[in-house]
């Protein structure tokens, strides 16, 4: 009986898809199983509340889960409402201004915020590898374009300050795309640079040069782009001990035997250390959801419940590397994801 109540839901919902994605003027058709895009460092998160979530709901079709990267994943998920598009995005940053403004000029005017947890960028080496204590600024002027709007000179960490190591600097990161590469810049990166007072004053009087001094990363083979796989980079520091791999603290957890965390101003990437924010790359990470889906495809309510019952501090998520958020911010996220509460946008 429960399998054919879930049939009978399923048929329905796609019936209303084919409503809703007709008023979006999409010819998108119908859908029957669960579509989110996004974020690379959610990516593995969200595919096991989906295993999850198909164990205990066999009346449903398992969701689709894509790794698009964070802006990608956006882009995707703003474009319109309907059967085309998809149903939620992973972020590992916050929806900026400008996408909220591009989900509502396409009809994406209720869009559900959840916060599923902390994440931190970490730097990693091989085990065995290069050892160094980081810092915004030594980043910084390390992998900066023009770092402080001057020529880039620096070859070895030695050239960017002497109690580093005299090796060259090779970083392996994500690419402009990634969540994971915004989280760099606004973390680490614009800190390092508004070391120096002339940039914080830049960032007043010009903000655009502000943005290309600061977050503006060299090309000329020091920092190599790895794309949206993550495990690529590991892949890569652990056959180089000379290498330095960013990307986000689950990787690290995940891979524990074969990379080693830097520390960042003494701190270690470590759970507690991200879970209280001594760490200075930790970061929040989301999903968001479209309310006028939720209706629409089976078995959406029951996934985004899925996640409320993984991403405890005990919980299976943390077991394969997410942190959890604090009580007061996990109550919220609970709320939205249970009661489908949507965001204003006014505080982005």
């Amino acid at each position: 009986m429960k399998l054919f109540k879930s049939v009978v839901l399923a048929s329905l919902s796609a019936l209303a898809l084919t409503a809703c994605g007709g008023e979006s003027g999409d010819a998108g058709g119908t859908r029957d199983s669960i579509r989110a895009v996004g974020s690379s460092t959610v990516y593995p998160f969200a595919k096991l509340v989906s295993e999850q979530f198909s164990r205990a709901n066999s009346g449903f079709k398992s969701p689709l889960i894509e790794s698009t990267g964070t802006g990608g994943g956006m882009q995707l998920f703003c474009a319109g409402v309907g059967a085309n598009t998809p149903d939620i995005a992973h972020a590992s940053r916050r929806m900026k201004a400008s996408e909220f403004e591009s989900c509502k000029a396409n009809g994406v005017t209720d869009v559900i915020e959840i916060q599923v947890g902390l994440d931190g960028i970490a730097f990693a080496s091989a085990q065995g590898g290069i050892r160094m204590n980081l810092t915004p600024q030594f980043v910084y002027e390390a992998l900066a374009a023009r770092p402080y709007g001057k020529e880039q000179t620096a070859k070895t960490w030695r050239d960017v300050d002497a109690s580093l190591p005299d090796a060259p600097i090779l970083v392996y990161g994500p690419p402009s795309t990634s969540g994971t590469r915004d989280a760099l810049k606004e973390l680490i990166l614009q800190v390092g640079c508004e070391s120096d007072p002339a940039m914080k004053a830049l960032k007043e009087s010009d903000e655009d040069r502000y943005d290309q001094v600061c977050t503006e990363v060299r090309s000329d083979g020091v920092y190599v782009d790895q794309g949206e796989q993550d495990n690529l980079i590991v892949q890569k520091i652990e056959t180089n001990p000379q290498a330095v791999g960013v990307f986000g603290y689950s990787y690290l957890e995940e891979n524990a035997d074969k990379v080693q965390g830097l520390p960042m101003n003494g701190v270690d990437p470590t759970y507690e250390n991200i879970a209280n924010f001594e760490y200075p790359g930790a970061r929040p990470l989301y999903i968001y959801v479209k309310k006028a889906h939720l209706d629409a495809i089976p078995g959406l309510k029951e996934f985004l419940a899925a996640w409320t019952e993984s991403w405890g501090r005990d919980g299976p998520l943390a077991k394969v590397g997410l942190v959890a958020s604090p009580d007061d911010v996990m109550a919220r996220a609970r709320d939205a994801a249970l009661n489908h509460t949507t965001m204003t946008g006014e505080d982005l």
